[in-house]
């Protein structure tokens, strides 16, 4: 008998800055995070791209040249990196249970299997008994993140099964990979969380494409972090432009699957958003359109996602 599911509910957006390269305050601000979306209702709270302990906005602005410089931080980066399982993983799932919510919630996590000295960009998930559910690790890094994270693979290319539905993960602009997405769509996806470091017009453009195209709620979560969130003993902050106040303003939001924003999109400020959804949305929006359904044409195409055996 398969399980039934509460239609109605509400989910959440974390729009907020890390306490940069600094994991065990920044988990215990995410920490407060969940309780208080917990508070609010909702069942599921999303966190931006490498929230723990920080997205490496260095890599665009910090030419390879300065070794010292990017050796320094890539050491820092790798220390304020999480293990999963470790201490701090265990100290979300406490609040996970606490909040009864699911959790999605980006990390730089260590290549713990091999050296421990690699890092990957993992989204981790948490369901709402404090149990972790399962990673993502992100495909490919875009440009110059990939002098920081190693590729993922299709091991961790998963839709997870939680209390509210079937949930998805692609991590910024793996959500611009069709293959990727459709990956999510035929795994059932009927949320798709996708945490980013984009605040562009055209990556919400795309999400509300995503979202109609995969029938599916899109959460997109972004860091709002300025000048003043970076410590100033870090030499790389003097590259920035002069008078600056913001690295990035946010612009996180919750679009529905017939591709409209619901929540948000909110800049310059940190802040939770909120958005109840029906899914039975996801339904109406696939009676025209089912991209893993009736428009899959699997007599024309063939889709398959390898995963190695470990």
């Amino acid at each position: 008998m398969s399980k039934k599911f509460e239609n109605i509910f509400k989910i959440a957006s974390v729009q907020a800055a890390p306490v940069f390269l600094n994991k065990e305050k920044t988990v215990e601000k995410a920490c407060k995070l969940i309780l208080q979306a917990g508070k609010k209702g909702a069942k599921l709270v999303v966190f931006p791209e490498a929230f723990v302990s920080g997205y490496p906005d260095w890599v665009w602005i910090v030419p390879n040249s300065k070794a010292k410089i990017l050796n320094d931080l890539y050491s820092e980066l790798v220390q304020n990196s999480l293990t999963i399982p470790d201490k701090l993983t265990s100290k979300l799932c406490n609040a996970a249970r606490q909040a009864k919510i699911n959790v999605a919630i980006g990390v730089n996590e260590k290549n713990t299997e091999s050296s421990d000295a690699s890092l990957f960009n993992t989204l981790l998930f948490i369901d709402d008994k404090g149990k972790i559910t399962g990673k993502h690790r992100k495909l490919i890094p875009t440009g110059g993140e990939r002098l920081i994270w190693a590729y993922g693979d299709g091991n961790t290319l998963n839709v997870f099964n939680s209390s509210i539905g079937k949930i998805g993960a692609l991590i910024c602009w793996e959500n611009l990979m069709p293959l990727a997405r459709q990956a999510m769509y035929y795994g059932g996806a009927q949320i798709l969380v996708s945490p980013t470091w984009d605040k562009s017009e055209k990556w919400l453009t795309s999400l509300k494409h995503i979202a109609r195209e995969g029938g599916v709620f899109v959460v997109s979560s972004c860091m709002a972090i300025r000048m003043k969130d970076i410590p100033d003993r870090y030499e790389f902050k003097k590259l920035y432009p002069e008078g600056r106040e913001w690295i990035n303003t946010g612009n996180s939001c919750i679009v529905n699957p017939n591709g409209d924003i619901i929540a948000g999109p909110v800049e310059k400020k940190e802040e939770i958003l909120y958005a109840e959804i029906n899914l039975d949305d996801i339904i109406k929006a696939k009676r025209m359109f089912d991209a893993a359904g009736h428009y899959s044409r699997p007599d024309v195409f063939k889709f398959n996602v390898i995963k190695n055996s470990k």
